[in-house]
């Protein structure tokens, strides 16, 4: 079909585009990208790709690359058509810009600049996946990439860990199976997860199992496509000192006072000094 154009106001504007398939993007969308002066994306072939299936011509307005290695050069122009009083529309590659996307620097500048700035929501592979996993959706964090290195990896897992919520990450085909090893060691080899990959697309997959389970899967194969990982929440901290003591003591059985004392702080969310104190005394017993 032949999409109509219609004015839009001055203004920046971030649109999401679909995950995969192209039905996936609202109506709102699908005007703003038909009346804006100025086009702007991550990746201008996926986007012209998008507006000829639904029929929408790039005619003769400026349609700009914006992405990681030349924001600081494509910026100056599409503020000087902010300038201009024109509307400019910003795309990601797929899915709701500034989600793991380098639109960020763009937003910031105009709001910082005082123009006016707005969005038109749509597809997030991270809320796509989190409705799929079938784990609890009350509460989640999104922490988007993990490093490449384990050691910054773990570390940051580390943090999350007693997080009270579901936990949602991007990743890597090449690094899924070290990640889901690093989780599985650092959050426990027992903690449910789901991997979803290529969501809305022709070979959607969803894998669930434990941490430990997923990471032998993928440790043993490399998939390809898009993927999100979604770990469920920890058990919670350790609120009594009874039940504190009985976690060291069954730790102390199978491991160093020092070791059982990093397991303990890094699970239930106690100071690592007290937790080695408190090992040391009951080793000691």
């Amino acid at each position: 079909m032949n999409w109509q154009t219609r004015d839009i106001a001055p203004g920046l504007y971030l649109v999401a585009t679909p995950l995969g398939n192209a039905r996936d993007i609202t109506l709102r969308g699908l005007d703003l990208l038909a009346g804006a002066n100025v086009l702007a994306a991550e990746d201008t072939r996926s986007l012209r790709r998008l507006m000829d299936i639904h029929g929408i011509p790039v005619a003769d307005r400026p349609l700009i690359a914006y992405h990681d290695h030349n924001g600081d050069r494509a910026r100056p122009r599409l503020l000087a058509a902010l300038d201009a009083g024109q509307s400019v529309v910003y795309a990601s590659e797929a899915g709701t810009p500034l989600i793991s996307d380098p639109g960020f620097d763009l937003m910031r500048a105009a709001l910082e600049a005082g123009y006016a700035c707005t969005t038109a929501p749509g597809a997030t592979a991270a809320v796509a996946a989190l409705t799929l996993s079938g784990l609890p959706s009350d509460r989640f964090m999104f922490a988007g990439f993990l490093p490449n290195s384990s050691g910054k990896r773990k570390k940051i897992l580390a943090e999350c860990a007693d997080v009270p919520a579901t936990l949602i990450f991007y990743e890597s085909p090449k690094r899924l199976g070290a990640m889901l090893r690093d989780a599985a060691e650092v959050l426990g080899a027992d903690r449910a997860a789901v991997v979803c990959r290529e969501l809305t697309k022709k070979f959607e997959e969803r894998r669930a199992g434990s941490l430990a389970e997923l990471s032998e899967v993928y440790l043993n194969q490399t998939p390809k496509g898009e993927i999100v990982v979604v770990i469920d929440r920890g058990a919670g901290r350790v609120m009594d000192q009874d039940s504190l003591d009985a976690a060291l003591t069954d730790a102390l059985t199978r491991m160093s006072v020092k070791d059982a004392a990093s397991d303990i702080a890094r699970r239930f969310g106690v100071p690592r000094r007290d937790a080695y104190q408190r090992a040391m005394a009951l080793g000691k017993n």
